[in-house]
């Protein structure tokens, strides 16, 4: 088998990664780079043209986002992903249309993307011509997965993104199931410092955080991911609430999350047993809390940043290169008694990652502003820490090699060393290609 680097390697973004045998060739996810400029995989024609398949871990634009480019140009084969995978990655990347508005997409291409859409159950192995697939749960988003493929000699287990603590939506990833003599993993917290803090001593400071804005009136503005990190964010607040430790203020739920959790309740048998519980045996409904304000037009904006009293607010995108965030921070930063969480990945070019480096001299809508309100940064990440990667690999009995991608070229080196330690390891460049 050979294995090609087409996108996530030494660098997060662009996921794309063929796997090829004398008579198949596959791609690992299909997704595009976010930032100031929009990168794409190093794929070409003659490539695109010989794939037999294509298959997706999760519905983040870094992993899925190509796929309307590969149907605009003609490809014409299928992709497998998990049900919720496609039912979220068709809202994600109509978002991400709409706001790239990329002139290679066409409306033929998009309806090919969906007439080619093939569904994918957990542990249930399937062929593709030569190879033997099977998805994994990845515990990183709702219906994510660790993708196994092997050609009857060899076995490999790529993870996409992937976690394995469980959360209040999901079980961690199911590592007990994996088989593999290669590894292909992500690497997004690859340091050896990168250990996330205890999640009850994460939400405590980050309670006390809110606490201390609503008290003195001020307001939260909590940019989020709208898959995965939006979720727990917003239960998290629904348990404070209900429980009288955090005041009673609004919480409004702005973009394209709202969709997503419409997404998520009708596959909730796709998130933890307890939860799927919670909803059958009582009357209570998390996704559906009278706790949370759905921001259905535009114009309710305006009266949320201009009204007296304090409330949170949830909103897309997760590390502030547009949608909603983008008004409530533009009417909201200058005044210090508001703040602004950062609760999950902030990649290097992003405001996000700009105000988490201590930045608040801003360009915003073309002019310069100086960013008064408080930043704070919680660890509510839905990737796996340095601990968690060694414990994969570690896990995964028969493993010999491991390709390390999808992490900042220095946090791919640092898992790089550990790894080489028991391992054959390498951290590939784009459009390398290893025998295996």
């Amino acid at each position: 088998m050979k294995i090609s680097f087409f996108g996530a390697a030494g660098e997060v973004g662009r996921s794309c990664i063929m796997v090829s045998t004398k008579n198949t060739n596959v791609l690992l996810d299909s997704g595009v780079k976010l930032g100031q400029k929009i990168e794409f995989p190093k794929l070409d024609d003659d490539i695109v043209k010989s794939l037999d398949g294509i298959f997706i871990s999760h519905a983040h634009i870094d992993h899925n986002g190509f796929l309307p480019h590969l149907y605009s140009s003609g490809y014409k084969g299928n992709f497998f992903a998990t049900k919720p995978t496609i039912e979220i990655g068709n809202v994600m990347i109509s978002d991400y249309i709409r706001i790239s508005n990329p002139v290679d997409v066409t409306k033929k291409g998009l309806e090919e993307m969906s007439k080619h859409a093939k569904i994918v159950e957990y542990h249930k192995e399937f062929r593709l011509r030569d190879l033997s697939i099977k998805f994994i749960p990845a515990g990183h988003i709702l219906g994510s997965a660790l993708i196994e493929i092997s050609d009857g000699k060899n076995r490999i287990a790529y993870t996409g993104d992937i976690s394995l603590n469980r959360t209040r939506l999901l079980d961690g990833a199911d590592i007990r199931s994996v088989r593999a003599d290669t590894l292909i993993t992500e690497s997004t917290y690859g340091l050896k410092t990168d250990v996330f803090p205890n999640e009850k001593h994460t939400s405590q400071n980050m309670l006390k955080s809110i606490k201390d804005t609503v008290q003195i009136g001020g307001k939260v503005i909590v940019p989020s991911f709208a898959v995965g990190r939006a979720q727990e964010v917003l239960f998290l607040l629904d348990d404070y609430i209900n429980s009288g430790v955090l005041p009673k203020v609004p919480v409004y739920v702005d973009g394209m999350i709202n969709k997503v959790m419409r997404i998520h309740r009708h596959n909730v048998i796709y998130c933890r047993k307890e939860l799927q519980s919670k909803i059958l045996m009582s009357d209570y409904d998390p996704f559906k809390s009278p706790n949370f304000v759905v921001v259905e037009k535009k114009s309710m904006r305006n009266k949320i940043v201009n009204d007296d009293e304090s409330s949170i607010i949830v909103t897309t995108s997760g590390m502030l290169t547009g949608g909603p965030v983008m008004f409530y921070m533009s009417k909201l930063a200058k005044s210090s008694a508001n703040k602004m969480l950062l609760v999950g990945y902030q990649a290097v070019g992003t405001l996000g990652r700009m105000f988490q480096d201590g930045v608040r001299d801003i360009f915003l809508n073309g002019s310069e502003m100086k960013v008064e309100m408080n930043v704070d940064t919680f660890h509510l990440s839905a990737h796996a820490d340095r601990p968690q990667l060694e414990r994969l690999m570690g896990s995964i009995k028969g493993l010999r090699n491991v390709f390390i991608v999808h992490g900042e070229i220095t946090k791919a080196k640092d898992l790089k060393e550990y790894a080489s330690k028991k391992f054959e390891a390498k951290v590939p460049l784009i459009k390398e290609e290893h025998e295996i």
